[in-house]
């Protein structure tokens, strides 16, 4: 089977129009007809090679909705024709202590959507069968990629991490992962502050369910807000005071990362022992806790804020992205 998608044949080049051979359907895989694919930023960390993991040519894309078009002969789970899901993960190995105890995010062998292999800045793509979820039909097509993966990203700690309805939170950066969180906890039902150095998200910020906004280039504004929080998620990508936001926890807080920050920490020991505070971070979510994520975002009509470009717009998308524009995810349609 020819697939037709774009690929940038070395770090950072312009995506270009690309056609390659899927071959023989494994017997536990699917064949998705592509209708539309979120852009992330590790698109953009996988296009530049900034994690050292990239094969060219490489076509990015990892929050893939569209339609079951081919099912190998052992998979029970879909049907042609189902509208269906994709995110970072495309496969894993469904043996390991890992995956048989419903962790399959964390198993060693896990496969990435556009590592080592083709994803969906393409008309299709291919996954095994597990990693392929149904999209609830109260889920708008066009803007739910995102949740596939910044969506999962920030939803699963929630769930790891039995949060509270009625525990204080707090959610560093308003950006794609971080107005997906708001929604999330502030449908929880936590109390939900949003830190920003941006001061003009804060009317959006709210709107998403933030309670409160808090301005974080403002240092007294963090030392306001000290022992007040049972739970800091952080989505950005790079370093920041982590002393002034590990003060802000209350005994027994935890500030958990989701974004890749590629900086060491260096925090100091002494603040983490006596109030018995934790620092700790988690990848995307398993397949069952995605499905958990789905229903809850169906039910509580959260959808990710979206810009829409046609396919054949992806250089644009990918620059857009690139000089931190985007308000607040961008999909591409076919």
């Amino acid at each position: 089977m020819t697939v037709k998608g774009y690929a940038a044949s070395s770090p950072g080049a312009e995506l270009k129009a690309f056609e390659y051979e899927l071959g023989l359907l494994g017997i536990n895989q699917v064949d998705i007809k592509v209708e539309y694919c979120g852009i992330c930023h590790s698109d953009l960390s996988m296009l530049d090679n900034e994690w050292g993991l990239t094969q060219y040519p490489f076509v990015p894309g990892h929050e893939v909705i569209g339609i079951v078009e081919a099912v190998g002969s052992n998979v029970k789970n879909l049907k042609l024709g189902q509208r269906v899901g994709l995110g970072w993960s495309s496969g894993s190995c469904m043996t390991c202590e890992w995956c048989v105890s419903g962790n399959h995010n964390l198993c060693k062998s896990n496969e990435g959507t556009i590592v080592g292999r083709y994803g969906g800045f393409a008309d299709k793509v291919r996954a095994e069968a597990a990693w392929v979820i149904p999209l609830p039909d109260k889920l708008d097509a066009e803007s739910s990629g995102p949740l596939f993966c910044g969506g999962i990203t920030v939803f699963n700690p929630i769930v790891q991490f039995d949060i509270k309805p009625t525990d204080r939170v707090g959610v560093i950066g308003i950006g794609g992962l971080g107005h997906m969180a708001l929604s999330f906890l502030s449908a929880w039902g936590c109390d939900v502050t949003a830190f920003s150095t941006s001061s003009d998200k804060e009317a959006e910020a709210k709107s998403f369910g933030a309670n409160h906004f808090v301005n974080s280039k403002d240092a007294k504004s963090l030392e306001a807000v000290a022992d007040s929080f049972d739970f800091i998620l952080s989505t950005v990508n790079s370093p920041l005071d982590w002393i002034s936001y590990i003060g802000a926890l209350r005994p027994k807080g935890r500030l958990h990362f989701v974004g890749a920050v590629l900086e060491p920490l260096s925090v100091p020991v002494f603040p983490l022992l006596v109030g018995q505070k934790s620092i700790s971070a988690s990848p995307l979510g398993s397949p069952a806790t995605t499905v958990k994520m789905l229903d809850f975002a169906a039910r509580h009509n959260i959808q990710p804020t979206v810009e829409v470009f046609k396919f054949n717009q992806v250089n644009e998308a990918m620059e857009k992205l690139r000089n931190g524009k985007p308000r607040y995810r961008i999909v591409l349609k076919h």
